[in-house]
């Protein structure tokens, strides 16, 4: 999951369904994700390693090792407690689960990190079918954060939606710091940004028409109208990730 801001504020329901309840379509987009992310890995030349990214204080390989920590999270329940009993240790929330990925990541060659991926991305997709057939409508142990509001996830909510969206969005932030643009298709990327934006428009509740442009873009409005936006879709997912400081229904946070 993306780096917190510290917030304070109301206790709110998590949306209950983001994704849907076809599992093929879940374990899809969540295995072409992770072959994206090797891919795009991959690709990086050795100076790109050190780059910082727009995660405050995270290089490339810093948040390479996030990522393949995050994954590794759901391989297995050894690694599951391990992880979270660590966090907890360190204080709890996603900032302390984060660090614990990347310490143990520390130091790592790229070819290293690369491995891990590789051999935790298969186990990581069958574990998080398990969690999600067998707790999901479980909530989390502790709240969590989206822009100033705290609230309960659902298990289900966090294996099948943000443990996709969150290397996706690694993806997008790696391209930001490389310059280099990442592959998108309406296929793939198209429908993580048509579930971003059905949890928006859910979250503010408000009338909007939406056009959101580039390979996962597409149009969005109710019925009744309301504000005019438009943007690149990814950029768009970006500002409401909290990558970018925007007022109106852009100001709306959405979990990465």
């Amino acid at each position: 999951m993306s780096r917190s801001t510290q917030a304070r504020g109301t206790t709110v329901a998590a949306p209950a369904a983001t994704v849907g309840p076809d599992r093929a379509r879940i374990a899809l987009l969540a295995s072409t994700e992770y072959r994206r992310t090797i891919a795009a890995w991959r690709s990086l030349e050795p100076a790109d390693w050190s780059r910082p990214t727009p995660c405050p204080g995270w290089t490339v390989q810093q948040m390479v090792a996030h990522t393949v920590g995050m994954t590794e999270m759901t391989t297995s329940i050894v690694q599951l407690a391990g992880q979270n009993i660590a966090a907890a240790r360190a204080g709890g929330g996603i900032d302390a689960l984060t660090a614990v990925q990347v310490r143990r990541h520390a130091g790592q060659r790229p070819d290293e990190l690369i491995a891990a991926m590789i051999r935790a991305a298969p186990r990581a997709l069958r574990g998080r079918r398990t969690l999600s057939r067998t707790l999901g409508r479980a909530p989390l142990p502790e709240r969590q954060e989206v822009g100033d509001d705290h609230e309960w996830w659902r298990i289900g909510y966090l294996v099948d939606t943000i443990l996709t969206r969150d290397p996706w969005m690694h993806r997008m932030d790696l391209a930001a710091t490389t310059g280099r643009p990442p592959e998108l298709t309406a296929e793939h990327d198209g429908a993580i940004v048509a579930g971003v934006v059905d949890e928006w428009a859910r979250r503010h509740g408000r009338p909007y028409r939406l056009r959101l442009t580039g390979p996962a873009g597409g149009s969005w409005s109710t019925a009744d109208g309301g504000d005019e936006l438009e943007l690149d879709a990814v950029e768009f997912c970006r500002v409401l990730s909290g990558r970018g400081s925007e007022k109106g229904l852009l100001a709306q946070r959405v979990p990465f």
